[in-house]
């Protein structure tokens, strides 16, 4: 399988610079103490709330005009399909089609829509999506635009925020990265490492889908994997093939927080920190405020990485 390099990030962001803001790093007004200083990466503030946009955009400016003409199709819990779509608006291609499983947050639909995509509801979950969504995809003549799997443009894209991260904070030491697939961390991590090795990189996911902790634990590739009830719908279902292959030689820690704790997380950023993340962002704030010692570092980061929370359930965890 083929992987990517610090100069693959490099050339993925002279790419995708023109079309993104650079996202601000804004210190925690609460969490800082004597030992550490917290600081929050706001993927959330991109054009479409996400860091998805990042690689969507490298992968799409890589097609061809021809390829352009017969469209896109993508697999998504929510924010890659907004991401997906956005770009492709943005760079002219016409047709756009979002599979997201059934019950995928209405905000998330609508900005797909909103952005020219055709959204196909098939699965009760993301990997029912997945799995049934390939079979359409292959069936297709469309440019099939993977969000974590195995395509080393994405992970490309989603390795960007290194080299932006690592100019705001010349002092950084640790970064707190949430885990769904798997190729937003690997992407930071493999850039990051390949600036500073000495650089701290700490994965979250939710605990009621380890997936990532169990296979690197296992040493066992878990494509699917059974997921409990959760809030952070963005981080459930099975892991990327090439984040499994390359993530272990690069990440430090991993931590699992409960759904409890990332709750809590996503209420303390709206009323103290005054940031709307989603869940799954949040679950790296969930992190610092529980498991601070065991990450570590002095001078710490960690990435926002969405801010598409669904309206009724943000109310609900406000209250």
């Amino acid at each position: 399988m083929k992987k990517f390099d610090l100069q693959d990030v490099e050339r993925a962001f002279e790419k995708i610079k023109p079309y993104l803001r650079t996202t601000p790093v804004v210190e925690s007004l609460f969490l800082n103490n004597n030992e550490r200083e917290y600081f929050f990466k706001l993927e959330s503030l991109q054009p479409v709330r996400s860091f998805k946009i990042r690689g969507a955009l490298n992968k799409i400016l890589s097609l061809t005009n021809a390829e352009k003409r017969r469209g896109v199709v993508t697999i998504s819990s929510g924010n890659h399909g907004i991401a997906t779509a956005y770009a492709s608006q943005l760079l002219g291609i016409e047709k756009i089609e979002v599979i997201v499983p059934i019950g995928t947050p209405n905000n998330k639909i609508e900005k797909i829509e909103h952005f020219g995509g055709q959204v196909k509801q098939i699965g009760k979950n993301y990997d029912e999506a997945h799995i049934q969504g390939m079979q359409y995809v292959k069936k297709s003549e469309m440019n099939y635009i993977d969000s974590y799997y195995s395509d080393p443009l994405i992970y490309s894209g989603q390795g960007t925020i290194s080299l932006e991260l690592m100019q705001q904070l010349p002092l950084l030491d640790t970064i707190v990265i949430p885990i769904g697939g798997g190729s937003l961390i690997t992407g930071i991590a493999v850039a990051a490492k390949s600036i500073n090795p000495a650089i701290r990189i700490v994965g979250v996911q939710t605990a009621a889908c380890p997936a990532m902790i169990e296979a690197i634990k296992n040493k066992k590739f878990y494509e699917e994997y059974p997921t409990k009830d959760s809030i952070c719908e963005s981080l459930v279902g099975g892991i990327g093939r090439l984040s499994y292959e390359m993530l272990p030689t690069y990440v430090d820690e991993l931590i699992a927080v409960d759904e409890a704790e990332i709750a809590d997380a996503v209420a303390y950023m709206a009323k103290e920190e005054k940031i709307i993340a989603e869940p799954g962002s949040c679950t790296t704030v969930a992190a610092l405020r529980n498991y601070g010692e065991k990450i570590g570092g002095s001078v710490v980061a960690a990435i926002i990485s969405g801010g598409n929370i669904d309206e009724k359930l943000f109310y609900n965890l406000l209250a």
